[in-house]
């Protein structure tokens, strides 16, 4: 899925360099893309085991980066960041998408509640979890196994993620100029944004020709959804820097967590699965 490789380092001054840790990165990306391209390939029950998967991890990350919160505020954090998502998508992978999303939404009421009467028990952030965890993952499967051509669907979108990751990372680096969100992350710069958008643009219209598809509605809507991965990247900087932590987890090396790898893509994800039904929707007679 997206987005840690070089997702979050667009650096203010080309006097800088490059990161040293870049190729570290770089070979860790690799092995991840392969592996997310052959799951979206095969489909069906694998990639939906691999979401399951995806989803216990991110959601011990997500109760990792709740402050002040004891064991027990955490425990059910975690557990209803992971239950629920779960639930819901192996109940749209049985063919309910009705109870899928009775799992998310008034579930999420429920986890809130039992969050609020635990002492620190955040039920904000409780109730977040399953939405940043479950919304995600439920739009990344439903766009592969129940939307037509579902395989050339998510893998435009991996594409458009990655192009805007790197092509941030590149001539953020290399330009320079003004932050973009200082207070939040500090290397980012609104060059390095415009820089994506270009690229998520060019590439995301690009395969969309070699798809048989329109370059030009391609290319808009990925430089669109490059400001939307972007904000999601920031998002979860936001999160960590309150959390007082530099990663998620530890779990891919030289890039952190899960959450840090695929930031952009939480946010992108249900934005085009929202582009995708409304397109289908209004082809419908």
């Amino acid at each position: 899925m997206s987005t840690r490789s070089v997702n979050g380092a667009m650096a203010p001054r080309p006097a800088e360099g490059f990161d040293p840790a870049l190729r570290q990165r770089v070979v860790s990306g690799i092995v991840l893309a392969v592996a997310a391209i052959a799951a979206v390939l095969v489909g069906g029950w694998l990639l939906t085991l691999l979401a399951l998967a995806a989803i216990v991890v991110m959601a011990d990350e997500w109760s990792r980066l709740i402050p002040h919160a004891g064991f027990e505020a955490r425990l059910v954090a975690l557990l209803a960041a992971a239950l629920l998502p779960a639930a819901a998508v192996l109940a749209m992978e049985a063919g309910n998408v009705s109870l899928a999303f009775a799992a998310l939404l008034p579930g999420t009421a429920l986890a809130a509640a039992v969050a609020a009467l635990l002492p620190n028990g955040s039920p904000d952030r409780t109730a977040g979890g399953v939405i940043y965890v479950g919304v995600p993952i439920v739009a990344f499967v439903w766009l592969r196994n129940h939307v037509a051509a579902g395989a050339l669907h998510v893998l435009w979108l991996l594409v458009v993620v990655w192009a805007t990751d790197i092509c941030a990372y590149f001539v953020g680096r290399t330009v320079g100029g003004p932050k973009l969100a200082p207070t939040i992350s500090p290397g980012k710069t609104w060059s390095g944004l415009l820089g994506g958008m270009v690229g998520a643009g060019l590439f995301g219209g690009l395969v969309a020709l070699a798809a048989g598809a329109g370059f030009v509605l391609a290319a808009t809507l990925g430089s669109m959804l490059a400001v939307v991965a972007q904000a999601g990247d920031l998002f979860e900087s936001a999160l960590k820097r309150r959390a007082g932590v530099k990663d998620s987890g530890r779990l891919i090396p030289g890039h952190g967590g899960l959450l840090d790898r695929i930031d952009g893509l939480v946010f992108a994800t249900p934005a085009f699965a929202a582009v995708v039904w409304l397109m289908a929707a209004g082809a419908r007679p």
